[in-house]
C-alpha cells in the first residue's frame, strides 16, 4: 500500500515537473538527463517518459 502511494506521488510530480519524478525514481543518472532534454524539447514527451520510467522501474527507488 505504501509503494502505491509513493507511485501516485511520483506520477503527480512527473506531470508537474517530469525531471523531479524521474529523479525520485532512478536518481541522478542517464534517464534523468534524458528526461531533462525531452522536457526541454517538449513538455509532453518529458511527461510520457517520466511516467514510463516510474511505472516500469522498480529498483533504485527513493522513498518519501
Amino acid at each position: 500500500m505504501k509503494e502505491e502511494k509513493a507511485d501516485i506521488l511520483r506520477i503527480i510530480l512527473a506531470i508537474l515537473l517530469p525531471p523531479v519524478g524521474v529523479f525520485m525514481q532512478v536518481g541522478l543518472g542517464l534517464q534523468f538527463w534524458l528526461n531533462i532534454v525531452l522536457t526541454l524539447l517538449g513538455y509532453l514527451p518529458g511527461i510520457v517518459h517520466a511516467v514510463y520510467i516510474i511505472l516500469t522501474r522498480k529498483s533504485g527507488r527513493i522513498t518519501a
